[in-house]
């Protein structure tokens, strides 16, 4: 069985679909998603939709990411957020404002059950953002830094390379497990749009919302597959760019 980890898809369904051929995913497979479903391109509830109907063929494990929790407390509240609207909340609302109450419920349903995060039997962890707490995530005080840290991977980027886990200043907080994967921070923002591989921190989101592609990443092997850049399936529309 292959752990594939699906980086941020920000409404790109066609994107995510395509790059779900090129991987060949099967059921056997196990999709991990690290969670931003919505706010970018136009195809919020498709996606949403695709991804509730994905449970009962795959086996599927869905990350709560930031964008899903503003979405979701919209969806409940009905408040805006002048905040989200500017970041790719405008295009989740005009998806949403076609779809009927009744259904609206569904979609709640599904946000409300997205993890935290995912520890798998390799002591591999997954989830959207990061966490601070030098103990790991399961000590976390503050659950939405969870999904929306970014120090993280900030914190791996500028590690000395030469330091090892034997030095006593290498960082506590990246000690704990063998691999963590995460999104959240393009990494369109160093000037990449392939998956990159910082101390044991491996980001996945390449640019989906932005002019980058959707990926899609074996956690086994590294082996990666993308889809074309998601803004061109929606020429249209400016995603958050």
């Amino acid at each position: 069985m292959r752990i594939l980890v699906i980086g941020d898809v920000h409404a790109g369904l066609k994107a995510l679909q395509q790059a779900m051929e090129r991987a060949k995913v099967t059921p056997d497979d196990h999709l991990i998603f690290l969670g931003d479903y919505v706010d970018g391109w136009s195809e919020a509830v498709e996606t949403v939709n695709f991804l509730m109907e994905l449970k009962g063929t795959y086996s599927c494990t869905f990350l709560r990411g930031n964008h899903d929790e503003l979405c979701l407390n919209w969806l409940q509240s009905g408040e805006d957020n002048h905040l989200w609207l500017q970041h790719g909340g405008n295009a989740t609302l005009h998806s949403y404002s076609h779809l009927a109450e009744t259904k609206k419920e569904a979609h709640v349903q599904f946000f409300n059950t997205l993890e935290n995060y995912y520890l798998d039997e390799e002591n591999r962890l997954f989830l959207h953002a990061g966490f601070t707490n030098l103990k790991g995530v399961t000590e976390e005080y503050f659950t939405k830094t969870l999904y929306w840290d970014r120090t993280l991977w900030e914190l791996a980027l500028s590690l000395d390379p030469k330091l090892t886990i034997k030095d006593a200043v290498y960082p506590q907080r990246l000690t704990h497990y063998k691999e963590i994967f995460i999104g959240h921070t393009p990494v369109t923002r160093i000037g990449k749009t392939t998956p990159q591989n910082a101390a044991n921190v491996w980001n996945i989101d390449t640019g989906a919302a932005f002019m980058g592609p959707l990926t899609i990443m074996d956690a086994n092997t590294k082996e990666y597959w993308q889809s074309d850049p998601v803004h061109e399936f929606y020429p249209l529309e400016r995603g958050r760019n």
